[in-house]
């Protein structure tokens, strides 16, 4: 019984040997042990100093990035490409303070233990004194939450934990500059859309917008800048179902519209199409034809009125230092003190601030419901607001027309029909307009 025991002791011992070893060989991620209270770094670089990256993974073609001289990014390989800058800094930001999890061996022997021998991942980078890294990914690790990695000539072998690795391994689509129009929006001085033989240009003047064609009008610069915002951000859809057929599609989906931006650098163009629900675009800048988000096919189907400036006026919250309002033989003369005052002023009295502030309000909304070229006759009442430091005088006419209002701006041919409580309440503010402390 004594030896028996003793065998099935020795037994026990050599099977937990087996074990140790092992476990020591190929330790799990999410075990505790460390052989060191800091995990050393893998690399440490100066993402500036960076030159040039190569990304190699197996069965597939090498991606190359290469630094220009202004510092921006250009793929190179498969073929020369605008980069998505912050998509490549993310990566870069990664690769170049990669921390391990943990040493799993100072001097590896097996590297086909670790899937190292035939890495999945190569990362080559370059620097400005031309040293260069390797950084070479191999097998996941037990756990499946990490991966094994070590640099390529150095006999540590490390884990890193899998999301490291998700922030490393990009493909070309990943980061290639997937706008359709790369250009600056701050930068665009001219738009055009031509939409069903009409077109309709802007241009700007700082950051306002004015509406060039059909003829010269007042424009909504919220709406154009919403206009251009979508036009810079309409990326191209590259993913595998999307790029399937996309040139076939465009050129069997109906002719949507046309933009044409110009900054600095000359003109870029984008034609827009549409089967069904589903949009397609092909730009100057990019060759091919692609799938591309509804929103910028939404931006391009509008009409010029859809750009208008419907508000009467344009003068801003605090700008306004004079106001008049003539209703028939009623007149009401309405001075603000100074610059930046609260204080108001009508005929040597102070105004109560609040009921000055009611005729502010109902002057900003007078908003047109829609826009005529005729029928303004015999104007009733007639708006004075000067602001901008007395540099801008906007002077307003406003008829009775049936159960509406028609409004004309000084100087413009366009009519604003304005509805009915509108400039009922702005003329009954006026008359309410009282001396402060009344």
């Amino acid at each position: 019984m004594k030896i028996h025991g003793l065998v099935i002791a020795a037994c026990v011992l050599l099977i937990l040997g087996g074990l140790l070893y092992w476990s020591n060989r190929h330790p799990a991620t999410g075990d505790t042990t460390k052989l060191s209270d800091t995990p050393p770094a893998i690399l440490k670089l100066d993402q500036s100093a960076i030159t040039s990256v190569q990304i190699k993974k197996k069965d597939t073609e090498a991606l190359g990035l290469t630094r220009g001289s202004s510092g921006e990014w250009q793929i190179t390989q498969p073929k020369p490409l605008r980069a998505d800058q912050p998509a490549v800094l993310g990566m870069l930001s990664a690769l170049s303070s990669l921390n391990s999890q943990r040493v799993l061996e100072d001097k590896a022997t097996n590297l086909k233990t670790f899937g190292l021998d035939n890495p999945v991942l190569e990362v080559d980078l370059v620097e400005k004194d031309n040293k260069s890294q390797k950084l070479l990914l191999g097998d996941e690790t037990l756990a499946s939450n990490g991966v094994y990695a070590m640099l390529a000539g150095e006999p540590r072998v490390f884990t890193i934990a899998s999301w490291e690795k998700s922030t490393i391994d990009k493909g070309l689509n990943d980061l290639r500059d997937k706008r359709l129009l790369p250009v600056l929006p701050d930068k665009i001085s001219r738009i055009e859309i031509i939409r069903g033989g009409q077109s309709v240009e802007f241009g700007r003047n700082k950051d306002e917008w004015q509406i060039l064609k059909p003829k010269p009008l007042r424009a909504d610069s919220t709406q154009v800048a919403d206009l251009l915002r979508q036009l810079t951000d309409a990326k191209m859809d590259v993913s595998g179902s999307a790029a399937n057929n996309t040139a076939s599609d465009f050129a069997k989906a109906g002719p949507l519209a046309t933009a044409k931006i110009t900054d600095e650098s000359g003109t870029q163009e984008l034609q827009v199409r549409k089967s069904k629900d589903t949009y397609y675009a092909k730009s100057s800048a990019v060759d091919g034809a692609y799938k591309v988000d509804s929103e910028i096919g939404k931006a391009l189907d509008k009409t010029v009125d859809d750009f208008r400036n419907k508000k009467l006026f344009d003068f801003g919250y605090s700008d306004p230092n004079k106001i008049e309002v003539h209703d028939g033989t009623k007149a009401y003369f309405l001075t603000r003190g100074s610059a930046g005052s609260e204080d108001w002023w009508s005929n040597g009295k102070k105004m109560d601030a609040s009921s000055v502030e009611s005729v502010l309000s109902d002057l900003r909304d007078l908003t047109a419901t829609k826009f005529l070229d005729s029928g303004f006759s015999n104007p009733a009442v007639e708006a004075v607001v000067t602001s901008g430091e007395s540099k801008r005088i906007e002077r307003v006419q406003i008829a009775k027309a049936g159960d509406h209002y028609l409004a004309k701006r000084e100087n413009e041919p366009t009519l604003y029909q304005l509805d009915s409580k509108s400039v009922d309440d702005l003329l009954k503010a006026a008359a309410e307009v009282k001396p402060a402390g009344k």
